[in-house]
């Protein structure tokens, strides 16, 4: 049986770690005991781009995605995507970039030079403030694939995002008609709730996390502003 293989680890903000691992061909991000996301399991991360874009109904959106992670989210937002459109990625590790361009290149391809890509490294919650105090202008859609979810959270710095202020935040950060979309390893009723309270038209969503109806169930919430 082949052995998973280190390849490269970082410490992030809080202190906690990030290793990358490969195995049988993948590539996988893992915090502690948690597998925070792997090359094998996809699918649903690219359907939250795929389907947020679907509902938008527009060539050229201002999007925000939080976070980078290993870019499956954004690459199939840019895949679907008119030359006109912003695409703002928050990453709050830019070792992950680094992992990105170097280990894991030949996923990344060129994408991260594409013209309509604005890469922060840094806390998506601030990207979001900036919208809603006039230092950014506001998005037509918030992509959060963030942690393992509201209810599978490995660190808790990334709570406020899914709390009630955080998502009031996020909610006041869109244009008329936006999108705020919200990617989850699970249901979570407590969270739908707090989103429900809002104020916004909720769709959830079952989503596989492989093609072709295989792989565990994943949960997207789109919630839209009137």
């Amino acid at each position: 049986m082949l052995k998973r293989e280190l390849i490269a680890s970082t410490q992030i903000a809080d202190g906690e770690v990030l290793e990358l691992y490969t195995h049988a061909g993948h590539f996988m991000i893992v915090m502690g005991r948690n597998e925070l996301m792997s090359t094998r399991m996809r699918f649903s991360e690219e359907q939250l781009a795929a389907l947020t874009i679907e509902r938008l109904g527009k060539q050229a959106p201002r999007i925000l995605i939080g976070g980078y992670g290993m870019g499956f989210t954004y690459r199939a937002a840019r895949e679907r995507l008119g030359e006109n459109a912003q695409i703002v990625v928050a990453e709050i590790s830019e070792t992950i970039i680094d992992w990105a361009k170097g280990p894991m290149a030949d996923l990344t391809g060129d994408s991260l030079s594409d013209p309509r890509l604005d890469l922060k490294i840094g806390d998506v919650a601030a990207l979001i403030d900036d919208a809603n105090d006039g230092t950014r202008a506001k998005f037509d859609a918030i992509l959060l694939d963030v942690d393992n979810g509201p209810d599978g959270l490995v660190r808790d710095a990334n709570n406020r995002i899914y709390s009630r202020t955080g998502l009031a935040k996020a909610r006041d950060a869109l244009k008329p008609g936006g999108i705020l979309a919200v990617w989850s390893a699970g249901p979570d009723p407590a969270f739908r709730k707090r989103l429900h309270d809002t104020g916004l038209e909720i769709v959830e969503w079952k989503v596989r996390s492989r093609p072709n109806n295989k792989g565990a169930h994943h949960i997207i919430w789109f919630a839209q502003k009137s």
